[in-house]
């Protein structure tokens, strides 16, 4: 299965960081956010990737290039960690491909682009500023591919139990369980009936949002090609999911206890999770967390 990470949004809500650089680019500890999403895919068994992006993105390209003169640099000055950081970078098991979306047309118009990349198969769809912390195996997107194929669904989506007054952020999902019969560990799992695009509090239908993993059939596209512009004048891919029902299933999967959703989409976002990735770093970790003692926060 291939897979797609759209990553062509201009970050207005990350602004002034975001004025030069892509915000998939943006340090979540070590690494930018958008490798984070590129080693789940790997770890998921996905080997073919397509980046959609778009002005001021060249920075994604330049990131996952091979730099042999910069590692044989770090090797001369024996600079053994970051040795084994740009080397864990370079060997991923992976190819890379791009594509551009010269206008910020909508999620739906950047997915639409990936159609001849997936060549009719069923494919994944991985938000290029949301992270999937997957602290037990199989992770999450493992099982969402899993379900997927069980299902025989035409979209399988990925989803949380958010605050209701968050709901106007997301796509928010009206669902019923998934039938014990066919699925005896039917916990965390649905069957998607309805789903709004960013609801009022009272306009939602359940607390359940869409958390940025998406695995489609193919014939996806065509409902893509059937919607009109919607909110914020953009394609909206919830309009296409919607239309797609008539076509078949739409299911969705819950994360559990052990998996967490970090979006980096606005700045108190972003801070927890550099902070939460930064407690977990052996090197980083330590140092940051006796400073915050410190703060007696």
């Amino acid at each position: 299965m291939k897979a797609i990470i759209p990553a062509a949004g201009i970050g207005t809500r990350m602004l002034p960081a975001t004025k030069s650089q892509p915000k998939e680019m943006l340090p979540v500890a070590k690494k930018p956010v958008i490798q984070y999403i590129v080693e789940e895919l790997e770890e998921a068994g996905i080997k073919d990737i397509l980046i959609i992006t778009g002005k001021n993105k060249r920075a994604i390209d330049d990131h996952f290039d091979k730099d042999p003169i910069l590692l044989a640099d770090l090797k001369k000055k024996n600079k053994t960690n970051q040795v084994k950081d740009l080397e864990a970078l370079e060997n991923l098991n992976i190819q890379i491909f791009y594509a551009r979306q010269a206008i910020p047309s909508g999620l739906a118009d950047a997915v639409y682009k990936a159609k001849e990349f997936v060549n009719g198969e069923d494919f994944v769809v991985a938000l290029g500023d949301t992270i999937i912390d997957s602290l037990t195996k199989p992770i999450h997107l493992s099982k969402l591919i899993d379900f997927h194929k069980q299902s025989n669904a035409i979209c399988t989506l990925s989803t949380e139990k958010i605050p209701k007054e968050h709901c106007n952020r997301y796509g928010i999902l009206d669902v019923e369980f998934y039938s014990k019969q066919t699925n005896p560990t039917f916990d965390g799992h649905f069957v998607v009936k309805d789903l709004i695009e960013k609801p009022s509090i009272n306009e939602a239908p359940s607390d359940l949002a869409i958390c940025g993993r998406y695995v489609f059939n193919a014939n996806i596209f065509d409902y893509i090609e059937k919607i009109d512009y919607g909110k914020g004048g953009e394609k909206q891919l919830t309009d296409a999911i919607r239309l797609s029902r008539e076509a078949g299933k739409i299911v969705a999967l819950q994360l559990n206890e052990n998996e967490k959703r970090y979006d980096t989409g606005t700045f108190p976002l972003y801070a927890k999770a550099f902070v939460d990735f930064c407690l977990k770093d052996e090197e980083i970790g330590p140092e940051l967390l006796e400073h915050l003692k410190k703060l007696n926060l």
